[in-house]
This record gives C-alpha cells, sequence and structure tokens, in this order.
C-alpha cells in the first residue's frame, strides 16, 4: 500500500484479511456505529473476532499495527473477554476477542430467556451476557459466517424484570444511604446507573438489541434524566423530589415498552 492512505474499503479488506488470517480465527465482524449506519467521520472502527478453541492473542501482537493487544480474560474474563486498541493507517480500531463456544452458549441461553451480568469498565450499569448474541444480530460480517439471531421472546420476557429490579434496588439504597445525607454525587451517580438499567429493560420490552451504553438513554427515551440529575442539589429534601421524579420517568417509559 505503500504510505497512500487506503479507502475505507480497501482498510476493511486489509484488516478484515489479517484478522481471519490468524489460528483458530473462524469469523471476523465489523461493529459498533460503522456496521450500523451512525457513525461520524472520525469514529473508530470495531472489529471482532470469533475464534474457536485456542486463540492466542501473540498472534495478533506479530502482525505489527502500533497498540496495545491484552491478554485473554484481562478485560474481565467473562463473555467480554479481551481485545486490544490499535492504530492502522492512521484509523483508531478495537479489535473483541470473542469466543465461539461461550457465544453459542449465551446464544442458546438467551433463547431459553437465561442470562446473567457482569461488571465492565466504563459500562456504568454493566452487561448482560446477551451482548455477544446482540453483536451477531447487528454487526456486519466481513469474513466466515455467523449466526443472525432475531430478539428471542423468552428473553423478552424475562429480561425486563431483572433490570427492573436492580433498578429499583439503586434507587431504594440512595433513598436510604444518600438522599438523607444531602449527597449529591451519590444520588447523580445512583440514577444514572439506574436510569440505564432501566433503558436496558426498555429495550428487552420492546425486544431491542443494544451492543453498550453509548445511545441507551436515547434508544429508550431517556435522555429526560439529564435535567433532573443537572439539577441536583445537596440538600436532601431537593435530592428526595429529584429522585421521585426520576422514578416518575423510569415507570412511564418502562410501562409504555411493556404495553407495546
Amino acid at each position: 500500500m505503500g504510505d497512500a492512505v487506503m479507502t475505507d474499503q480497501e482498510f476493511l479488506d486489509h484488516v478484515a484479511d489479517r484478522l481471519a488470517g490468524l489460528s483458530a480465527v473462524r469469523a471476523v465482524t465489523l461493529g459498533g456505529s460503522r456496521a450500523q449506519g451512525t457513525h461520524t467521520a472520525d469514529s473508530d472502527w470495531d472489529f471482532a473476532l470469533y475464534y474457536r478453541g485456542a486463540f492466542d492473542p501473540a498472534e495478533l501482537r506479530a502482525v505489527g499495527w502500533d497498540g496495545e493487544v491484552s491478554g485473554l480474560g484481562e478485560w474481565g474474563g467473562g463473555v467480554f473477554n479481551g481485545g486490544a486498541w490499535l492504530g492502522i493507517d492512521g484509523r483508531r480500531v478495537d479489535v473483541h476477542y470473542r469466543d465461539l463456544d461461550v457465544v453459542e452458549h449465551e446464544l442458546a441461553e438467551a433463547g431459553q430467556g437465561r442470562f446473567h451480568w457482569e461488571p465492565l469498565m466504563f459500562h456504568l450499569a454493566g452487561i448482560p451476557s446477551y451482548l455477544v448474541v446482540a453483536e451477531l444480530a447487528v454487526n456486519q460480517v466481513l469474513r466466515g459466517e455467523l449466526p443472525c439471531p432475531a430478539y428471542p421472546e423468552a428473553l423478552r420476557a424475562a429480561a425486563p424484570p431483572v433490570w427492573r429490579g436492580r433498578a429499583e434496588l439503586t434507587i431504594q439504597y440512595a433513598k436510604s444511604a444518600y438522599v438523607p445525607r444531602g449527597q449529591a454525587t451519590e444520588v447523580a451517580g445512583a440514577l444514572a446507573t439506574a436510569a440505564l438499567q432501566t433503558a436496558h429493560a426498555v429495550l428487552a420490552a420492546r425486544g431491542e438489541w443494544t451492543t453498550n451504553e453509548k445511545r441507551l438513554l436515547h434508544q429508550a427515551g431517556l435522555r429526560g434524566i439529564d435535567t433532573v440529575v443537572a439539577g441536583l442539589r445537596p440538600e436532601a429534601a431537593h435530592l428526595a423530589r429529584a429522585v421521585a421524579e426520576a422514578e416518575a420517568l423510569f415507570e412511564e417509559r418502562l410501562s409504555q415498552a411493556l404495553r407495546m
């Protein structure tokens, strides 16, 4: 390629071919905003490599792209089990590792309405294990073959009460521990977390996939929480009113979704 900057299609082919050529890799996808057509000119490029069996990140490191390559399990050790932050041809690139055995297990679990919650850095509400199933549904397959699942009806029934329960507990704790003390920062954190938990419930009730928190509140119609959080003051009475306002917003949006 010399020093010439690749076109987007040349770049996609270049990265997909190199990732697909790694041992144990069976498929490569493009994800994030670029797969969904919501990207801007400076958006990152998100790739996932799907491997079967023994994948060695040292092979990815040996490709020679600038950046950081994690070991397996370094990003939490759950369904989101590692990846790389790279610079390729002047573009910012994220690569995610996806173990096909894990993905297929979570696909089967989601079909039965079962999932579990995991913490993940940068995600306020954590992630559901069906995140890797959502990726199958919304990402663009560049190399190999992968299933493209519809939203399981069993998951649509089972997930909303789980997320709603987490949101309610988050709010109840804020009411008892933070509001009486006038702790506005802690209340703000609790409201943000509960809003994202509620948003997961709303999208599950609608049968809509989500793969991260970046647009989650917007998708769920919960951006109104911004006004509530922005107006918080470190006074118990004011915080109590703000929490009540947030609860009303959460209940309204979730009730609407459940009626669909």
